[in-house]
């Protein structure tokens, strides 16, 4: 079959290869890949080499080709979408296979590409805000405010949206006049700069602040003095330096960290819980009620491409999300 792979940690280490396509057994799915999508976790990945060549993409969307012997979710022939697990070999190729409790049914009015810029990014802001921060999803936390830093990013276009179905103001931020625009359209109550003071523009308090950018440590500070007393905050990066906590332990502030892979890393006792939610964001955005957020697309699936995408996502300049489709 055929396959992107690297070895190195430049672009030019992607490279087009051919692999045996594997067999699926207990749980696991063999999928064929027709559309994938690139994240922030891909070129942090490449980045950080490989002594054999490793397959990397972590946002797929397929058929079913065959399933494992414990499989019971899905059948050969259904169309599926799903992240995957970060300590096995990535989606870039051809057939992949993965756990049918971390695979979600592909949204119907979804076309392959339009399916595989959902999954990561749905699932990081799901566990966020649901899991982690327990934002009600059914409207009990109606009426509070989060802030969403970076709102155009692929996390921050999905959670913009997600929050105001949970019934929250959003103030997202945004430092260009088409990120301002996007953040908007997807339904953010208020824009602010994450380039300038964020704290002089927000001004008050805010109960829920989730940072989705690629940068904690430049907005602790900011973070630590809007989160309102009692309030969460949550980050899906780490720092590289030292967080001074004083601020928010004399607010009882929670602060919790999200990374989508813990469930499929640690196989915990709930991780069927994101195909249960990649399940529930198929049908929200069947019924109109999110809208997706794929923003460009290139073709076919080859490491041509994907150096260009890679290269795209280390600018700093993405808006939404960036798929490759089909093969040649």
């Amino acid at each position: 079959m055929k396959a992107v792979a690297h070895t190195g940690t430049d672009l030019a280490s992607l490279t087009d290869i051919e692999l045996p396509a594997p067999s699926p057994s207990g749980r696991d799915l063999l999928v064929k890949v027709e559309a994938v999508s690139v994240n922030p976790v891909d070129t942090k990945q490449r980045k950080a080499g490989s002594p054999a060549p490793r397959v990397l993409g972590w946002d797929a969307a397929g058929t079913v080709a065959a399933v494992g012997g414990e499989v019971t979710l899905f059948k050969p022939g259904d169309e599926v979408y799903y992240a995957g697990d970060v300590t096995r070999p990535g989606c870039d190729s051809e057939f992949h296979l993965v756990d049918e409790r971390i695979v979600g049914r592909k949204p119907k009015k979804l076309d392959f590409a339009q399916a595989a810029a959902i999954p990561l990014t749905a699932i990081t802001a799901w566990e966020s805000f649901f899991d982690r921060m327990h934002i009600d999803r059914h409207g009990k936390h109606r009426g509070a405010t989060i802030l969403i830093i970076g709102g155009a990013g692929g996390v921050g276009s999905i959670a913009i949206q997600l929050a105001k179905l949970a019934g929250l103001r959003v103030i997202a931020t945004a430092s260009r006049p088409d990120t301002v625009a996007w953040c908007r359209e997807l339904g953010a109550d208020e824009v602010v700069n994450h380039r300038q003071n964020l704290a002089a523009q927000v001004k008050k308090p805010v109960e829920y602040i989730a940072n989705c950018s690629g940068d904690l440590d430049s907005h602790w500070p900011a973070m630590a003095e809007l989160v309102a007393p009692q309030g969460s905050v949550v980050a899906i990066v780490g720092n590289t330096k030292p967080l001074p906590m004083d601020v928010v332990r004399s607010k009882s502030a929670t602060v919790c960290w999200e990374l989508m892979f813990t469930r499929p890393r640690f196989k915990t006792a709930d991780m069927i819980e994101q195909h249960r939610l990649l399940n529930q964001v198929g049908e929200w955005l069947d019924a109109g009620k999110l809208r997706g957020t794929l923003r460009e697309t290139l073709s076919p699936i080859n490491a041509a491409n994907l150096r260009k995408a890679h290269e795209k996502l280390e600018s700093g300049t993405m808006i939404g999300k960036l798929v490759l489709r089909g093969w040649s």
